[in-house]
This record gives C-alpha cells, structure tokens and sequence, in this order.
C-alpha cells in the first residue's frame, strides 16, 4: 500500500511517499518561499528519486486543516489536482492530528500549537497508547489561555510542539503547572511523512473521499471576513 502525503498548512511545505510500513523519500522546506514555489518542485524531486509512478498510488493523504488559509488552498488544490488526473481517493488529515503524530509513542500527553494570531492557537490534546493516537481533544482554535488551564486541569506531564511554541513559550512556561517540555526540531514541526503515514491507517479503515468531496477545514473564518462582519455588526449597532 503506497500513500502520498502532503503538507502546506503552516509555514513548512512537505511531500514524502510511504509504503506499507517504510518512509520511502520526504522533502520538506522551512525557509522564506510560498508553498506555491515548493510544494509542486519537491514532489517532482521524490517521483524522481524513488522513479515512483504516479499511478502505483493507492490514495493521496494532505494535511486538511485549519491553518494558513493560502497554505491549505494549496495543498488542497494539488491534491485534488493529482486525485483527478489519477483517479485516485483523498485522505483528508486534520493538520493537528498529524503534528500530533510526530511524537508517536510519547509518555507525556501532547499538545500542537499553531499559532492563528490575536493570542489564539490551533491546537489540541493527544495521548499514545497500545491502540495508537487517542484524541483527548479535538483540533479547535482557542486561546492559549484556554488551553493551558485544560492541560492543567488533566494535571498530566505534557509535550508541545508546532510554529505557535515560539509565541507562546513564555506564556506557557508562566502559566503551566504540570512538567512541561518541549519538542526538539527534528519533530517539532508539520511534516508530511505524519500526514502520509496516519493517512495509511485513515485508508485501511476506509476514512477517504474523492477528490471532488475534499474540502480544506478552516475551523474559523478569514481574517478579511471576520473584519466584515465586525464592520457589519458596528452598523447595526448604531442604526
């Protein structure tokens, strides 16, 4: 069984191929180029490298959200893309879900942060198990306040890792009351070998879509959105 994964959803751009239980290539990029420049080149650069035809594909897993609002249309729209041409099903990740995953087999509970601006983070809470990832918390945009006094509540050790670590630290190393550390950044990031990977048990159980059904989760509405129904609102109330 052969899964592609891809990954744009935050700041890094990803592409890797597993097959059955081996990482057979994966490119990933975390340096200051859209991923409208990256995600395409590197997946030509692994097709090449591994001389992997396209259409030995079983299924095309990305990264379906939230995020970047740009970073998902792209990913979405290669994927759908290539699920077209190839006739091949979608796997749609929650992007939380597969930051999660890259510490497969922690002891402490892990929580992904991104960062969604204004002091909010997407994020959520995960443990391993013999049965593998456990959701304990759905993927959500909160406030990292909110999130915190969860994880203390659950008073357990925790792990966090993703792009909103390093706007958040200070406030979580202040404010957590549970021993906390922090992932090293070999993992501590989006990386499509999670997403291609946890979309392998996603395809064995059959949790996939056409490329016609896909659609990115945002899980909030666009900043320019949110401005218009703030302006909106501020009409109403004065009329």
């Amino acid at each position: 069984m052969k899964i592609l994964g891809l990954d744009s959803s935050g700041l890094v751009a990803g592409a890797a191929i597993v097959e059955d239980d081996n990482l057979l290539a994966e490119y990933t990029v975390n340096y200051k180029k859209t991923h409208s420049q990256t995600l395409l080149p590197m997946l030509d650069e692994i097709v090449r490298m591994t001389e992997l035809d396209l259409n030995t594909l079983d299924a095309i897993a990305v990264a379906g959200g939230p995020g970047s609002f740009t970073g998902l249309r792209i990913g979405s729209a290669t994927a759908k893309g290539l699920g077209l041409a190839l006739k091949k099903p979608l796997i749609q990740i929650p992007t939380v879900d597969g930051l999660a995953y890259n510490l497969y087999g922690s002891r402490d509970m892990v929580c992904p942060l991104m960062d969604a601006r204004r002091n909010q983070t997407y994020t959520g809470l995960y443990e391993f198990t013999e049965e593998g990832m456990q959701v304990l918390k759905p993927q959500c945009a909160v406030g990292i306040d909110e999130i915190i006094i969860e994880i203390n509540e659950r008073n357990r050790p925790v792990i966090f890792l993703g792009d909103g670590v390093p706007v958040f630290r200070s406030y979580i190393e202040e404010n957590c009351q549970v021993p906390c550390s922090f992932a090293p950044a070999h993992m501590n990031k989006q990386r499509a070998a999670s997403i291609a990977a946890l979309g392998l048990n996603y395809y064995r159980e059959g949790n996939i879509q056409t490329a016609a059904q896909h659609r990115p989760d945002y899980l909030r509405l666009a900043q320019a959105e949110r401005e218009r129904l703030a302006r909106e609102r501020a009409g109403q109330d004065t009329v």
